[in-house]
């Protein structure tokens, strides 16, 4: 183990002189439904501990909106247990390697080699007789897809500019998501959809066996009967730019919401 570890004491939940851990990822991104690899090191407290588990869960900073609260919280999802049990001596310090899989539905924090500002990671946990002690997020960076890259690179070359993009909580109706809460990537139109439309909002939800894509675009006035909001959703397999004219197949899918006026 390197003397260089940064050991970070947990939120308190163990009391004065609990374990400290160090979660290190290996470097580099990961893909949604790929893995994470890395090593949660420990060191042992003033005393001795019986460690009943080592778990990690995936986290993200989600948008929340209620009638009582409006801001940003940590939504954990997808936890899993990498080690356990033992007892970790006083002052002891110990390994667990992990390879753990990357939820299908875990959003990208980049695109077009931009960061798109999205807080997500994982937290290390220790559970130690009634009580459960957790760790700060580590930060973990994931890329598109080649399916989901496929259907970015198509709205750019189609002339629709990044936005924005954020975690929302709740669920869309209709879909297989599995998650309680969904990225939402927010791109201004292109030159030929000015007028037309205000923004597009784009969703995906992956799975083993493709991507479901839900387009949401915002209406104005004009070429549509009313305002409100126009939603699309498309299922395409995990193939990638070069493999399917994605460029076609997302202007067909603008188009056709385009053409959809009035109630849906």
């Amino acid at each position: 183990m390197s003397a260089g570890m940064v050991f970070k004491r947990l939120l308190g939940a163990l009391g004065v002189g609990a374990p400290k851990v160090d979660t290190i990822l290996a470097p580099g991104a990961v893909y949604p439904g790929g893995t994470l690899t890395g090593e949660v090191h420990m060191l042992g407290g003033t005393a001795s501990f019986d460690i009943q588990q080592v778990s990690l869960e995936f986290a993200g900073r989600v948008e929340i909106e209620t009638e009582d609260y409006e801001g940003h919280r940590l939504v954990g999802f997808d936890k899993v247990a990498v080690g356990g049990a033992f007892r970790l001596a006083e002052g002891e310090q110990r390994s667990i390697p992990f390879q753990i899989a990357v939820p299908w539905e875990t959003p990208v924090t980049e695109m077009y080699g931009r960061q798109l500002g999205i807080g997500l990671g994982v937290r290390t946990e220790l559970a130690v007789a009634n009580a459960v002690d957790a760790g700060d997020m580590d930060p973990i960076s994931v890329l598109p897809l080649p399916s989901q890259e496929g259907v970015l690179d198509a709205l750019s070359r189609l002339g629709f500019i990044f936005k924005a993009a954020d975690l929302e909580m709740g669920r869309i109706r209709g879909t297989s998501q599995q998650l309680p809460f969904y990225q939402e990537i927010e791109m201004a139109p292109g030159p030929q959809y000015q007028g037309v439309m205000n923004e597009i909002e784009v969703t995906f939800l992956a799975n083993p066996g493709g991507l479901e894509v839900i387009l949401e675009a915002d209406k104005r006035g004009g070429l549509f009967r009313s305002g409100g909001d126009v939603i699309h959703r498309y299922t395409v397999p995990h193939e990638a730019p070069g493999q399917r004219d994605w460029v076609s197949e997302v202007d067909g899918w603008i188009r056709a919401m385009v053409d959809r006026r009035g109630g849906f």
